[in-house]
């Protein structure tokens, strides 16, 4: 999963969206190193990942993008579901997203110290274009896209990328919508993280 989806599956602890947000960047046994709610992140993002690797209506999704993409579809896979929970974003939290993202651009303000180095150098421009909320729009994937194409090894089809997208919308949509409450479930369960109070139920 992608940043927003990590962040709202660590439920309220700061240190845990900490450890959470970071997970990518702190390698093997190097999370020792971090305070105890820092490293329980650490462990829950690796574990959010597992089980999205492996599932099957991810993988469903990521067929759309792998002639592309090849061994990167998944990340452009986490990167449309985080778009779709933006879009589905008022069933899945009575909290404003605005609200969600201002508590978590100070959180990484105020644990700037026990960042990894390269999260540091990246967190001004992260906050700065508003990073999470431009997965609102289209356009804003396809910013992302570009942004990440010129600064890692993502292949630089956004255009195809966004045309598949836009092709295959709707079926992604569900395919979201059939996954993220399994993995909601999955992290109530094995990590204690309580989720699910905060979704809206449709009467």
């Amino acid at each position: 999963m992608n940043v927003l989806a990590h962040i709202y599956l660590s439920g309220d602890s700061e240190e845990i969206i900490i450890g959470n947000y970071i997970g990518d960047y702190v390698k093997g046994r190097d999370y020792l190193k971090y305070p105890e709610q820092v490293r329980k992140g650490i462990i829950l993002h690796r574990h959010i990942d597992a089980f999205t690797d492996s599932h099957p209506v991810v993988h469903r999704s990521k067929l759309h993008f792998s002639r592309k993409y090849h061994k990167y579809s998944g990340v452009i896979t986490d990167i449309i579901y985080d778009h779709f929970l933006t879009k589905e974003w008022d069933f899945f939290s009575r909290r404003p997203l605005e609200s969600i993202t201002y508590n978590f651009y100070r959180a990484l303000v105020n644990n700037y110290d026990i960042l990894p180095e390269n999260v540091q150098k990246m967190m001004p421009f992260f906050i700065i274009h508003n990073w999470i909320e431009s997965y609102q729009t289209i356009h804003g994937i396809r910013r992302v896209l570009r942004t990440l194409s010129r600064r890692s090894s993502l292949p630089g089809e956004t255009r195809w990328a966004i045309k598949t997208l836009k092709k295959n919308y709707f079926s992604l949509q569900d395919d979201f919508m059939e996954f993220f409450p399994q993995l909601i479930d999955y992290v109530e369960k094995d990590f204690g993280i309580q989720i699910s109070h905060d979704i809206r139920i449709p009467f």
